[in-house]
């Protein structure tokens, strides 16, 4: 597998892969976190204009999973209750993180390729988001406590130092 920034033109198969994505969610107890149309097209185009979205392809060129990476401060997570931040130091933030399901380990592979720009990540999950819990939770990530969205919905919020 190979990781790079995604490019306008991965756009339609990057769209695919949430669509995957989403459905996966939906049959596995989560129709909420992302519903039907989560992430936006428009989010998408403005992560791939900042540099902060990226893509992991086949051996063949295909994309199999995205995400997107963030430095600096994140606004949603300014707010934390039920917990702590394990530290404040500088962080980067993995959002939108999808799979087509035809590779094991994305999470894995993004955490790892991330941690080579900076060690310490933050990362957030829906409570009905099982799955992610426990990849997270596997890889090392402690619990911090509950964050909020822009929509005001909660979050389980993690971190990794």
């Amino acid at each position: 597998m190979r990781i790079r920034k995604a490019e306008s033109k991965d756009l339609s198969a990057i769209l695919g892969v949430y669509e995957i994505a989403r459905e996966y969610m939906r049959q596995n107890g989560n129709p909420d976190q992302w519903g039907t149309e989560k992430p936006q097209k428009e989010l998408l185009v403005e992560d791939i204009k900042k540099g902060e979205l990226f893509v992991g392809e086949n051996e063949a060129g295909d994309i199999c999973f995205v995400f997107a990476f963030i430095l600096g401060e994140d606004p949603t997570y300014s707010y934390i209750e039920d917990g702590n931040w394990l530290s404040d130091a500088p962080y980067g933030t993995i959002h939108r993180i999808a799979s087509n399901g035809t590779v094991h380990g994305v999470v894995k592979m993004a955490v790892d390729y991330c941690r080579n720009t900076i060690s310490n990540i933050r990362i957030d999950t829906h409570e009905k988001n099982k799955t992610m819990q426990h990849v997270v939770e596997k890889l090392g990530f402690l619990r911090c406590g509950i964050i909020y969205i822009s929509d005001g919905t909660p979050r389980i919020a993690y971190q990794l130092l």
